[in-house]
């Protein structure tokens, strides 16, 4: 049984995140024995944590009733997980931080719902130096508070994730920064290695 990948792209718009998640996606779909299944925050519904504890007085979901559902069920679902952002003010977008955050709800249900999971993280921005990193490393917290195990790309090319610079120019610009390629490249791999590491365990 083939492993199953869950990619999330934190843009509101079709363009150079929806893109290098799509390309993630793709890639590891060419190279491992994996099912994918793709989220884009674009036209989504996805409301604010408000931080009214209903999910820890209730344990029974989250207080809003939208979009974030289809997330909660795929991040069970998932072996391993691919979270991309644009880079807005140096920092992950508004719809990524949002995802992340509500996530609060499924932890109160339960604790342990990515646990030893691996997951990775992909970030482009319109300037080469735009915030990719500290986006990157947003994206991290989020796996380590929540138990997963966050993995990068490895030295000499991807370090902590994969790091695009799309020159403002949409998913065209995503697909011509070869080095931004790469980075992905090499973090797909660790990431999906990582993950047959860990079924070869349980197995």
């Amino acid at each position: 049984m083939g492993l199953k990948l869950f990619g999330i792209s934190g843009s509101p718009r079709k363009a150079a995140t929806d893109y290098i998640v799509r390309e993630a996606l793709r890639y590891a779909s060419e190279k491992y024995p994996v099912e994918t299944s793709y989220f884009s925050a674009m036209g989504k519904k996805l409301n604010f944590c408000i931080h009214c504890d209903f999910c820890i007085k209730n344990r029974k979901g989250c207080v809003h009733n939208d979009d974030m559902q289809e997330v909660y069920e795929k991040l069970k679902w998932a072996d391993a997980i691919i979270i991309g952002t644009p880079v807005y003010q140096g920092m992950v977008s508004g719809q990524t931080k949002v995802i992340m955050d509500r996530c609060r709800a499924i932890a109160a249900q339960d604790l342990h719902f990515i646990m030893n999971k691996p997951g990775a993280a992909l970030a482009v921005g319109g300037d080469r130096i735009g915030g990719q990193e500290p986006s990157i490393q947003a994206i991290l917290n989020f796996y380590v508070i929540n138990e997963a195990i966050p993995v990068g790309g490895g030295s000499f090319g991807a370090n902590l994730g994969g790091a695009f610079w799309s020159k403002d120019r949409g998913a065209e610009g995503a697909e011509g920064d070869e080095e931004g390629r790469k980075s992905m490249r090499k973090t797909v791999n660790r990431l999906m290695n990582m993950a047959l590491m860990i079924r070869e365990k349980r197995l």
